[in-house]
């Protein structure tokens, strides 16, 4: 269930939804209310996304398939505006997961399911959220193992969990591309209303990493946030991008002048 006053827009190849963080939280209510089956999903793309999708075509048939692809990433947002297709705000993956547990005490309640973390991470995020959103079951938190998702048995006990938890909306947290590749898999046996790929949210739930302060987030600088706190990691993924983007948002710029 998107807007119908909203369609969504052709961008980087992909098309992306236009819609505000409030908007999207009420989208992801109105499929928890219908209960409707099979599982609808949210993808949250990001410079590296972008980046990503132009030689990953198992993620492009996965974004073509989500029912909410928002942006998580201020670039994105410029170069929508740039280009005449303007979003109206970054919708970061963790920021819709705290507005949409917020949302539950208005709502009557939500069951959710944590998918990701090392071990012991979702457990944390689980009783942080207890705590700071009564209103919210944590039904159910899985943290499987590097690889799981080549061992059929591992997947079928994740989903099988999944059911029996009764999850409003499971949060997948395993980092992209796995995680949007993983739901897009076995979107039709998640036995939940909806999914979220939303990268390393249970972690900023457990407080085992720490966002960007207010200030970076709104100046567009969590990125270096994020470098300084895991620079081996990220370094070469963030050299990659900053070689590969500009040439993209060049093609973007020009299609966009065809087009008008």
């Amino acid at each position: 269930m998107r807007p119908v006053d909203c369609p969504r827009l052709p961008f980087f190849g992909f098309k992306i939804d236009p819609l505000r963080i409030s908007e999207a939280v009420d989208a992801l209510y109105g499929w928890i209310d219908s209960q409707r089956r099979p599982c609808r999903y949210v993808v949250t793309p990001n410079v590296d996304h972008v980046v990503l999708l132009e030689t990953n075509p198992a993620l492009r048939e996965a974004y073509a398939d989500a029912s909410l692809v928002l942006a998580d990433g201020w670039p994105l947002v410029a170069v929508s505006r740039l280009v005449g297709k303007a979003l109206p705000e970054r919708a970061a993956g963790s920021d819709l997961v705290v507005e949409l547990l917020e949302a539950a005490g208005k709502r009557g309640g939500l069951r959710v399911f944590l998918l990701g973390g090392d071990p012991g991470v979702a457990e944390r995020a689980a009783a942080n959220i207890r705590t700071r959103w009564p209103k919210v079951v944590v039904a159910g938190t899985d943290s499987p193992p590097r690889g799981f998702e080549e061992d059929p048995s591992r997947n079928e006990a994740i989903l099988a969990a999944i059911r029996t938890a009764r999850a409003d909306a499971v949060f997948v947290c395993l980092g992209a591309p796995k995680q949007e590749l993983w739901v897009h898999s076995h979107r039709d046996s998640i036995d939940a209303p909806a999914a979220l790929c939303v990268g390393a949210a249970i972690d900023f739930l457990a407080g085992s990493r720490s966002r960007a302060p207010s200030w970076m987030r709104a100046a567009g600088l969590e990125w270096l946030h994020r470098l300084a706190g895991e620079p081996r990691r990220l370094l070469p993924r963030y050299a990659k991008d900053a070689w590969v983007f500009p040439r993209l948002v060049w093609r973007e710029w020009r299609r966009a002048l065809k087009e008008r």
